[in-house]
């Protein structure tokens, strides 16, 4: 498997992550019958608790900061200071990741700001077969 890993491009670092070795890859979340929209593969709606009713669908690249948290200490071999942030995808579902390109600077950020989801190489890290990775990240919008 991590030959043909090799030969398809990155791995990607969560299962909702699709189209990792394209040109055009996104975030996958699943779609209610009621209009939920949840990150990530589940069974329930959670929302309005119907079972086996929930279909697959491709979610926004762009979307607002809900929340963030300025990150000073972390794992050894991880870089300090970092954003991680909560933004409400544009059309539905709440995604967890770091918010890059912009400081790391209270007076800098501002709640609700428009952000872009991009993908990006998962800061070098590869599997113990030289696998590289990609992963999301957000950025303020352009």
């Amino acid at each position: 498997m991590s030959e043909q890993a090799k030969d398809e491009g990155p791995l990607p670092v969560v299962p909702w992550l699709k189209g990792a070795g394209t040109n055009d890859p996104y975030l996958e979340g699943q779609k209610c019958g009621c209009g939920a929209i949840f990150l990530g593969e589940r069974n329930n709606c959670s929302s309005c608790g119907a079972r086996d009713q929930l279909k697959p669908t491709r979610l926004s690249n762009k979307g607002k900061l809900y929340v963030y948290s300025i990150v000073h200490r972390s794992f050894p071999g991880i870089e300090v200071p970092y954003i991680s942030a909560i933004v409400d995808l544009d059309g539905g579902g709440t995604v967890k990741g770091n918010l890059i390109n912009v400081e790391p600077d209270p007076a800098k950020i501002q709640f609700d700001m428009p952000v872009d989801v991009v993908f990006d190489d998962a800061l070098g890290r590869k599997d113990k077969d030289g696998n590289s990775y990609i992963s999301y990240f957000f950025q303020p919008a352009a």
